[in-house]
Formats: structure tokens, sequence, C-alpha cells
């Protein structure tokens, strides 16, 4: 998911004082009137892409499955190469969101996706047995905030690329390969080669002809139907406590998506997890704030920004 984790929200309300109160028709975040100055067809729906121009709340809802990738099958047999350890459910939550006074909008989201039984989607597992060490560990969700983009400074001629023209639909693609020295912005190696971590995030984003016909004018209303594939291939994540410098092993995900309107178009199972442990992921982002990925969320929370190293935590949570 990029690979793929983000943050909260409230909406700004103008209100005139007296009898006749009245409303302006856009609030200063609405990234409506921004919207409707581009020009490019292109550009007007990868932004729907990003999110709703009416500027409320829209979700891809995310399922898919992770896996043991292990060059030489070099684990084998405890953590064979190919092994189907998850499943992988939940949803990023985002909206398009105007820098209030200027003409830079960006897509303000947060991300909530819990590994499951790879047997039954809708049974959260909270922790996992590392067959190479025999101990059992808690098993953090993705749950990042923020997951923001941009600023994008919107004019009549801002362009993001052409879309591909994919037989009866359109598609954007995005390669993208992470890099980030988490030893010099932690001081903590998460037992990666160097202390940097590398991945790899691929989508690609669908958008049906007949639905770009239908959404390439004006300001349109609600999400824009969108189906994505999402692969990644990364270490494993830090609460499953394996060394990729001393394995040489990663995860691969590989996920779908799609939209829907509104948190409220979940399914019941995933509003009732995420309303118990994670109620702040039942709205996006108020306002921009510095994104995180798994390995920073984890840092933050799980180390207490630093409290703890990565090993340490894996020495006193694993038993």
């Amino acid at each position: 998911m990029a690979a793929l984790a983000g943050a909260a929200a409230a909406s700004v309300l103008w209100s005139v004082p007296g009898a006749a109160a009245a409303r302006p028709a856009h609030g200063p975040s609405d990234p409506g009137p921004l919207y409707a100055r581009v020009k490019d067809r292109d550009t007007r729906l990868q932004l729907q892409v990003l999110g709703r121009p009416d500027g409320k709340d829209m979700l891809y809802r995310i399922s898919g499955s992770v896996y043991v990738d292990a060059p030489g099958d070099t684990l084998a047999p405890e953590l064979r190469h190919g092994t189907r350890l998850f499943g992988f459910e939940g949803y990023n939550i985002r909206r398009l969101y105007r820098e209030p006074g200027t003409n830079r909008l960006y897509q303000l989201s947060r991300e909530v996706v819990f590994y499951t039984d790879p047997q039954d989607p809708e049974k959260v597992l909270r922790e996992w047995r590392d067959p190479l060490d025999g101990k059992t560990y808690p098993l953090v969700p993705v749950n990042n905030d923020d997951v923001d983009f941009g600023p994008f400074p919107i004019t009549p001629e801002f362009r993001l690329g052409p879309l591909k023209d994919i037989g009866r639909n359109l598609a954007q693609v995005s390669d993208i390969p992470p890099r980030t020295d988490l030893k010099a912005l932690t001081g903590d190696g998460f037992g990666l080669p160097g202390g940097i971590y590398t991945s790899w995030e691929m989508f690609d984003f669908y958008i049906g002809k007949g639905e770009a016909a239908k959404r390439a004018h004006g300001i349109p209303k609600g999400a824009m139907e969108v189906t994505s594939s999402w692969t990644r291939t990364s270490p494993f994540v830090p609460s499953m406590c394996v060394s990729e410098q001393d394995t040489r092993a990663r995860l691969m995900y590989h996920a779908r998506s799609w939209t829907l309107d509104s948190w409220d178009d979940l399914e019941p199972w995933l509003k009732t997890e995420v309303e118990r442990n994670y109620p702040a992921y039942k709205k996006a982002p108020a306002a921009p704030a510095p994104s995180e990925t798994s390995w920073t969320s984890f840092y933050r929370k799980q180390l207490g920004g630093g409290a703890l190293k990565w090993a340490e935590w894996c020495a006193k949570n694993g038993r």
C-alpha cells in the first residue's frame, strides 16, 4: 500500500448573525471552486481518484492478502516462501481540502487495515506466532494518521499527466519505490540492513469510461466509482519482530480496493471493530499534518517516540 498509513476531521460552517442568516455556497476549505478551475479532463478525473470534489469524506475499502517472500526459500520449513500469512481488510478514509485563502489543494487521509485470519476475512488477528523463534507477539494493524498528499497549486493549466487508455477503462498507474533511512530519522534500525527501509508500492486505479464521461464536467457529487489493485513488497512489519537484516525475507501484499461514498457504507463487522478500537478513523483529517507509515506509526505509538528500541519491544512482548 504502499504501499501504502493516515488522520481526523471537521467541516467549517459559515453563518451570518440575525434572523435572515445565510450560508455561503462554499466554505473556506471547500475544494470545489479550485477543482472547477482545472481545464484538463484527465487531471480532473485524477483529482477525483484522490477525493470527492464536494469536499466530503470518501473511502477506499481495501481487501487482500499478505504472503511470505523468502528468496531461495531459505526459511523453510518453518516459514516457506509463498505462505499466505494473513488476510488484509480495512480502508483509507480521505477528503480533498483547500488551504483557506490559497489555491493549494491537499488530499487528507488516514487508514486502518487489519491483519485477519486467512480463512476468515472478518476475524481480526490480535497476535501472531513467529515459527522462527517460537514466540508469540502482538499484531499491530496498519493505523496511519495522517497519510496526506499535496499541496497541489491549482490553476486552470494544472496537470497531473495523462491517464492510460486500457480497453473499457482509463487507468492511473503509480509505481513508487519508497526509501527511508529510519536509523537517521528515529535512531532505531528496526532490524533493517543499514537501518534503511526500502519497498515497492504499485498502484493501478481504474475508471470506467462511462463513469469518466459522466463525471468529467462541473463539480460532481459523491465519490467517483474507482477500483484499484495494489501490490507492496516490504520488510516484515515491526510488531512481527522478524529482522530483514538477519533473514533477508520480506512480505508481499496484494490487495484490491474500491470507493465508497462514506464510512456508513462499510460492512457492520468492520464498523464495529473501528468504533471499539480506532474511533478516530471514522473521519478524514481536518487539516494537513505530517504523514505516517507503519514504521513511523509504530515508533510513535508502540515505542513511545524512542523511549523503547524495537529490539527491546520485541524482547518485552514476545512470549
